[in-house]
């Protein structure tokens, strides 16, 4: 096979990249038979996949929480709150500035008691319930998280919720 005989094409679909070297039947054959079996692969694989659309979130969170220069915060009176619904919060406002490139993806045991505004007892029972229901993960340095379950949880769950208990 000559130089001017040969194809090259680049294929770049989400996070995977192909590239087809051939003559021009061999390249044409991989191109569709990569369209034909991959492209729905990765569909089904990504149906399975839980992930986070920060766009939906942000949208879902509208009047509740938001990202300030100074950091994340809570836009509904503790009050109206349980312990776990403000200790989530926290967390999630803290993901979704993390994701805008404001902080980091986590908080200390002390910062979230802050937040609640209760005692450290009453702050790790909270926080112990809400890692054992999914909410949360405690990271090796002790510092908590919100988890993608929890994210998905607090979306068609707890907001709605929320939203309901403020109309009221």
């Amino acid at each position: 096979m000559t130089q001017e005989q040969t194809v090259t094409v680049h294929i770049k679909y989400q996070e995977t990249e192909q590239t087809f070297t051939g003559d021009v039947n061999q390249v044409w054959s991989s191109v569709n038979k990569f369209f034909s079996e991959m492209i729905p692969a990765l569909q089904t694989v990504k149906k399975a996949l839980l992930t986070v659309d920060i766009e939906n979130l942000i949208e879902d969170c509208k009047n509740i929480i938001a990202v300030a220069p100074e950091g994340p915060v809570i836009l509904v009176s503790k009050h109206k709150l349980t312990d776990s619904e403000t200790l989530t919060l926290n967390l999630l406002a803290t993901y979704i500035a993390n994701k805008l490139g404001h902080t980091k993806d986590y908080l200390t045991k002390e910062e979230l008691q802050t937040g609640l505004g209760k005692t450290a007892k009453i702050t790790s029972t909270r926080l112990g319930e809400l890692c054992r229901e999914g909410y949360a993960t405690k990271t090796d340095e002790g510092n908590y998280q919100i988890t993608t379950m929890g994210i998905k949880k607090l979306q068609e769950e707890t907001l709605p919720e929320i939203r309901e208990k403020l109309q009221r």
